[in-house]
């Protein structure tokens, strides 16, 4: 069945470990966009949601680093960081196994990819279901996009994976959402963090809505360091839902910089009746 919804948010752990700190005016705003995502996610009749993520060396290190990873169970446990510290109770995400089965093989024709029986969320997934599906009901099947650790996947690999994602989805006969996280431009873990650089930001988005293929390739990943910090990488998540999404106009729906949370914060989504995945 054709893909229902595809879109994009950002998944900093600040932004429920820190709420406290934001400016309410903002956060509440940020939050409110993230009700609305929610409400078109539900709409879309979604059986099952794809989030597209970059891990943060909670399931995959340097010793065993694939360039595409997706989840294969009934379930996965979150999140991994302390709860305290996320501001996120301990939960069970819903899996579905056989249907993560039947995308991994329709996946695996067009593009090598891994696979996990076994996933423990961070807050690259942990936060956005938190707002999305709250009682983490609705079927979720994780992917990982290696953004982390050089060599890191190259952009035009991630679109060829978001393509391979677009045919799986559409060979499947249940509804199904994909929907990316990351930062865009940040710089975690370092003296940097809160940083933001919201020029580079907006002209990405641009882009992004514009979904054109060919100035979201043209990034290269030194200037993205120089631009827009180590967590910048994360592009890579937007682009494979650029690419599933089969050349469809783009709407931001929100995006602010909120240097507690040390992202722009960001949500946006596709109109896929402007899709055509045969591009």
């Amino acid at each position: 069945m054709p893909l229902v919804y595809a879109g994009v948010c950002s998944h900093a752990p600040g932004i429920r470990g820190r709420k406290d700190l934001a400016d309410p005016e903002v956060r509440d705003a940020f939050y409110g966009a993230f009700d609305g995502m929610r409400a078109d996610l539900e709409a879309s009749g979604a059986e099952a949601v794809i989030v597209i993520a970059a891990e943060h060396f909670a399931n995959f290190f340097m010793n065993n680093m694939p360039s595409f990873a997706i989840g294969m169970a009934d379930f996965y446990d979150g999140p991994i960081e302390d709860p305290g510290w996320l501001g996120i109770e301990r939960f069970r995400a819903t899996g579905d196994r056989d249907l993560s089965e039947r995308v991994i093989t329709e996946v695996m024709n067009t593009v090598d990819i891994a696979y996990a029986e076994e996933w423990l969320f961070d807050h690259g997934i942990a936060v956005p279901l938190s707002f999305l599906t709250p009682r983490f009901d609705l079927p979720v099947i994780p992917v990982n996009i290696n953004c982390q650790g050089p060599p890191l996947t190259p952009l035009h690999r991630a679109w060829a994976f978001g393509e391979a994602l677009r045919r799986a989805v559409d060979a499947v006969p249940e509804k199904v959402a994909i929907i990316g996280t990351g930062g865009i431009s940040h710089w975690p873990a370092t003296p940097d963090s809160g940083k933001i650089n919201w020029e580079w930001d907006q002209d990405f988005m641009v882009k992004w809505c514009d979904n054109d293929r060919d100035a979201l390739l043209d990034y290269d990943d030194l200037q993205v360091y120089a631009d827009a910090g180590q967590g910048g990488f994360e592009i890579r998540t937007f682009l494979a839902v650029s690419a599933a999404a089969g050349g469809a106009q783009g709407t931001v729906h929100f995006m602010e910089p909120i240097p507690i949370f040390a992202v722009s914060c960001t949500i946006a989504s596709y109109d896929l009746s402007t899709s055509d995945p045969a591009d």
